[in-house]
Order: structure tokens, then C-alpha cells, then sequence
């Protein structure tokens, strides 16, 4: 079978973020193989071009922006731009469209798919509930712990119904965890694959290691939001002090509405915002530990960057992040924010061990490679081509337009 022609409608593109990250790294892997592929995103403006086989389309956002986060926004006048991409599509032919959630491109993919009768593969990369739920909560702060409690309990469920709906119009799903491929699988109905993530282990190494202090350095990255759980680090705080250790030091890189707080309830942090490039992968290999308390993350890219640079990862036993970690032999899963404290303390008060769970990160990130996740990727679409090459098909008594706009 001939290489499919993809189009690729990626939620984010040029954010600091994992949905951004893959994004990028799909693309790329596409163009060093000379596969057909059209990449169709935001961005600053609108445009488009080609390079080889991999093409480019880029829409420029309207005034009129719902802001969800400093790097996560929802274009509502989407729809201007149907005719544009509609017809850049069908120039590129594509065998499919892949979409990366249900972002105003994604939308616009999901749409145009329908529109073309093209098959539709959806990839999972956020629990978009679980987003909403974290954000809502303290908006409802003013209101009983029950009535609060219970209004977001309905807000996840609600979001969490909207989303399947929208994974359910696919005819092929991809999530990076086992968990999220059982969950698809058993809410949708359509086949699921594992769909991981890979790490450039020359850019992310314990070779750019340049600190020489003797501080303890718990890192974190990543967005410094509610869904992230990062007030968390406070109490984790409160615990090394009580325990009487004060040699240790918070480095948080990252951005985001919880910043501010960090910085007023942390006595000993460092918050120098979003760092790319050979910064930030300095700045990696100069932690002692990567502290994640995230519940809601599907996969966990920084934890993997981490570990790649010889830093022991401790993460919570809820999410994707867990299952990138071998608990006790390069890093730690915690159930409890007691468990959570404890390890840090295990390993800043045991060098040799610290020293073992580093050599043992740094090992479990060889594993991965991009080009082994999006090979598996290519061999889905192949298979679902070859099972059913027909159109994609919406749920009885309701049309895909109609299903995404209600």
C-alpha cells in the first residue's frame, strides 16, 4: 500500500505545550520521510507554503478570541476560514484527516472531512473535563463546599460527554496512555491505538549539567495553571521545613495564572517563566529531582524530558505520567501528597540512590524514539484504510455539522 496523504489539524503548533510539541515533531518526521502531508494550523499570520512533500497551511487568528490560557485560545469566528482550507484540501487530496481535539481547527477538520468524504482519525491529547473542572472550581469559590462540589462534578461530566461525542466521529482514535485507549475504546466504540511519545535524547542529556551548589533542586515544568495542580508545592514546602530541611530549592520554568500565587507562597523558589531551546535543557539537567504532581496529564512530555537528562521524576499515581515511570527504580509514583514528600526527602537524603534513579531515567527515555511513535501511527492508518475505506459516519438521526455546533 502507498504512503497515505495526511492532512494534519493540530490544536496547537508554536505553543509551549505536549499537543504543540507532537505537533511539531509529526511534521518534521513527515518531511525526513517525504511523506505527503498537509499541516494545517494557527498562526501568526495567513499563509501558506510548501516545502518538498510536507505542505503548510496557517490561519491567522480574528479579534474575537476566547482566552482559556496564555497559550490556549478558541477562535469563535472559526468558520471564516472553511472556504480557504476547503480548497487547499482539495487540492492536497488527502486519504485522511487527523485531528488533534476539538479546538476551532479541529472543528474546521472534523467539518471539512465530512465535507469531502474523507475518513476522520482523531488523536486524544488533553482531558479537556478534567481541564474544565480545575478552572471552574475556584470561579465557584464563593458558593458551599456541596453545591460546589456537585456543580463541577456536572461541568466534568458534561464536558466529558461533548468531548466522546466529538472522538466518536472519528473512524480511528489514538490516546497516549492505556488507560484513555480502554476508555475510547469502551465510550466510543471505534478502535483505539496507543499513540506514546518520543524524546531527542542529544538535546535533553545529564551532559548539560553545569551546577556545582550544593542546593537540593526540585524542577517542575510546564503551565503554571489550576489543571497542573501546582499549589500543591506549597504544602510540599511546609513538609521539608517541618522536617528541618532548608538546603533545597524550587526551579518552576513555565507560565501561566498561578505564577503570581507561586511567587507569594513559596519562600524559596525560582519562577524565570517559559525557557526553550539549550536553556531549558541546561536547566533540566541541573535539577536533582522533577517533581509532577499533575492529575490531569495524558502522557507527561516534561516528565519524559526529565528523565532523558538524568532526573528522577516523582509523579502521582492518577494520569498518564505514571506509566512512564517504574516506581522505586527510576523515580517514584506517590498515591498521597505524604508519599509525595517522603520521596523527595528519600532522595535528597540518599546521594546513591538519587544517583541509581538517575542512571535508571536516563535509560528508561532511550526506549523512545519519535520515529518508533509515528511508524506505529502510519501502520493504523494503513490498517483502517485497508479494513474500511469508506466515509466516516455520524451517530443515527444527526448530521456532523449539526452534532459539532450543538
Amino acid at each position: 500500500m502507498s504512503v497515505p496523504r495526511v492532512a494534519f489539524f493540530a490544536d496547537s503548533y508554536h505553543e509551549v505545550n505536549g499537543v504543540a510539541l507532537t505537533s511539531r515533531a509529526f511534521a518534521s518526521f513527515a518531511a525526513n520521510r517525504s511523506y505527503p502531508f498537509l499541516s494545517v494550523r494557527t498562526g501568526p499570520e495567513t499563509r501558506h507554503w510548501r516545502d518538498g512533500e510536507l505542505e503548510t497551511l496557517e490561519i491567522a487568528h480574528s479579534p474575537f478570541v476566547l482566552g482559556l490560557e496564555r497559550d490556549l485560545s478558541f477562535d469563535l469566528l472559526f468558520l471564516r476560514h472553511r472556504g480557504k482550507i476547503r480548497k487547499r484540501l482539495t487540492a492536497f487530496r488527502p486519504n485522511l484527516v487527523h485531528v488533534t481535539g476539538p479546538s476551532h481547527t479541529g472543528i474546521l477538520g472534523a467539518l471539512l472531512a465530512y465535507d469531502l468524504n474523507v475518513p476522520l482519525v482523531a488523536s486524544w491529547h488533553t482531558n479537556l473535563h478534567e481541564f474544565a473542572a480545575r478552572r471552574l472550581e475556584p470561579k465557584l469559590a464563593w458558593l458551599s463546599e456541596s453545591l460546589r462540589r456537585d456543580l463541577v462534578t456536572v461541568a466534568e461530566r458534561k464536558a466529558l460527554e461533548w468531548t466522546l461525542r466529538f472522538y466518536g466521529l472519528a473512524r480511528l482514535l489514538f490516546a497516549p496512555n492505556p488507560e484513555l485507549v480502554a476508555m475510547l475504546t469502551a465510550r466510543t466504540g471505534r478502535p483505539t491505538h496507543l499513540m506514546r511519545r518520543g524524546i531527542d535524547t542529544t538535546v535533553f542529556s545529564p551532559t548539560r549539567r553545569t551546577r556545582t551548589d550544593g542546593d537540593f533542586v526540585i524542577g517542575f515544568v510546564g503551565r503554571l495553571s489550576p489543571e497542573k495542580d501546582v499549589r500543591v508545592f506549597a504544602s510540599v514546602e511546609r513538609a521539608l521545613r517541618y522536617a528541618g530541611i532548608r538546603d533545597y530549592r524550587f526551579l518552576m520554568i513555565g507560565d501561566g495564572s498561578e505564577r503570581p500565587w507561586l511567587a507569594r507562597n513559596l519562600e524559596r523558589a525560582t519562577l524565570p517563566g517559559v525557557l526553550t531551546g539549550p536553556a531549558l535543557a541546561e536547566a533540566y539537567a541541573n535539577m536533582d529531582v522533577f517533581a509532577f504532581p499533575s492529575e490531569t496529564d495524558t502522557f507527561g512530555n516534561v516528565v519524559l524530558e526529565a528523565m532523558a537528562s538524568g532526573v528522577p521524576p516523582i509523579v502521582c499515581g492518577r494520569g498518564g505520567p505514571k506509566f512512564l515511570v517504574q516506581s522505586g527504580r527510576n523515580g517514584y509514583v506517590a498515591e498521597s501528597l505524604e508519599e509525595f514528600a517522603q520521596a523527595l526527602m528519600d532522595l535528597r537524603s540518599h546521594p546513591s540512590l538519587r544517583a541509581r534513579m538517575s542512571k535508571g531515567a536516563r535509560e528508561a527515555a532511550m526506549t523512545l524514539s519519535w520515529e518508533n511513535v509515528f511508524d506505529r501511527v502510519y501502520l493504523g492508518y494503513d490498517e483502517m484504510l485497508a479494513s474500511n475505506p469508506g466515509r466516516i459516519r455520524s451517530p443515527p438521526g444527526q448530521s456532523i455539522p449539526l452534532l459539532l455546533v450543538q
